[in-house]
């Protein structure tokens, strides 16, 4: 921690007002997957479902995150767990006013999202695996991103000449290669609704 920092805490709101002004609890949501699995859309349609709810959320997707925040970030190693970090330390602000905040991130590796889980918590950490094979993935090809890795013009490209590593215990695991967007929106929204009320 830099020199001359100096963190205010005691006259703060805590957590647990901030939460019975919403009446809801904070949590992160992490969707973890290839990119194409399904995590961003599968999250967009969540947010609208909770929306209805009445419940406050907030959404922090790879891409979004890419164009600000982390802009000045690679795809190196080293860019990436930075990439997390940042992400998973915004997010831990977010829960901790009560907001139910989704993460939409591929955070391929298990030491990236143990990293994440370590700055957000243990009990507030919920990791969420959309899974679909790199081959499913790349049928899809959404972006047109495996076609140009495929082609060696993307270097660093998840699933391909870089690795990802599967969780090995996700809180909740979405299997979008066998079922339907609508059914995997609803087992999440259904999981997350367990979790918070």
């Amino acid at each position: 921690m830099a020199e001359n920092i100096h963190p205010i805490f005691n006259s703060m709101l805590d957590r647990n007002a901030k939460e019975k002004l919403l009446n809801q609890k904070g949590v992160v949501v992490w969707l973890t997957g290839l990119s194409g699995s399904g995590k961003s859309t599968i999250a967009q349609e969540v947010e609208h479902l909770l929306y209805q709810k009445g419940i406050l959320t907030k959404l922090l997707d790879g891409d979004n995150l890419r164009t600000g925040l982390n802009g000045n970030l690679g795809f190196s190693k080293k860019d990436r767990e930075e990439n997390i970090r940042r992400v998973a330390e915004v997010a831990k602000l977010f829960m901790e006013t009560g907001v139910v905040t989704i993460c939409s991130f591929v955070s391929p590796t298990i030491k990236i999202r143990t990293s994440a889980k370590r700055i957000i918590g243990d009990v507030d950490f919920m990791e969420v695996y959309v899974n679909a094979s790199f081959e499913e993935c790349a049928k899809r090809d959404v972006k047109g991103l495996y076609k140009k890795a495929l082609a060696g013009e993307i270097k660093n490209f998840t699933g391909l000449d870089a690795p990802f590593e599967s969780p090995s215990h996700p809180n909740v695991t979405i299997d979008t290669a066998n079922q339907s967007i609508e059914e995997s929106v609803k087992q999440l929204f259904n999981s997350i609704l367990e979790r918070i009320k």
